[in-house]
């Protein structure tokens, strides 16, 4: 199966809610299109986690985490 862009899902699942709010589908449809909703929900959280995973490891130092400081101009 091919993986899906994070931004593409979100905008799919935007778009569920969207049908689903607007209320003008048959109940078999809303089901399947809730089905998909929480398939896509379930993807983008997997997707945040390992980013955020990423993001910890990238910033990690010896001493606990980086923290970039602004410098200001004076």
């Amino acid at each position: 199966m091919k993986e899906i862009k994070f931004e593409d899902a979100l905008h799919r699942l935007e778009e569920i809610v969207k049908e689903l709010e607007d209320g003008d589908v048959s109940l078999d449809d809303a089901l399947k299109l809730f089905e998909e909703g929480q398939g896509l929900l379930l993807l983008l959280r997997q997707k945040l986690n390992r980013a955020e995973v990423k993001i910890k490891e990238l910033t990690k130092t010896d001493e606990g985490f980086l923290l970039k400081e602004v410098k200001q101009k004076n």
